[in-house]
């Protein structure tokens, strides 16, 4: 849970900003979109293997360019 100290003398603006910034590098909002739905366990595996696939393929091809073919 993120969780911000304000100061009295600190500005309001800024304070929201720092709050921003913690919810995002805990991932909330994230986490929360990708719950907001139910999703099957086969559509999650299929999302993941997708994904897997995709990262394959960059790799390759990064590699295959720097060899020159």
């Amino acid at each position: 849970m993120a969780h911000i100290v304000v100061d009295d003398s600190e500005n309001l603006e800024k304070a929201i900003k720092r709050f921003k910034r913690m919810v995002e590098k805990e991932g909330i909002i994230r986490e929360w979109k990708k719950r907001e739905y139910f999703e099957k366990p086969s559509t999650i595996l299929n999302r993941k293997n997708k994904a897997l696939r995709r990262k394959l393929m960059k790799k390759t091809r990064k590699t295959r360019d720097t060899k020159g073919y």
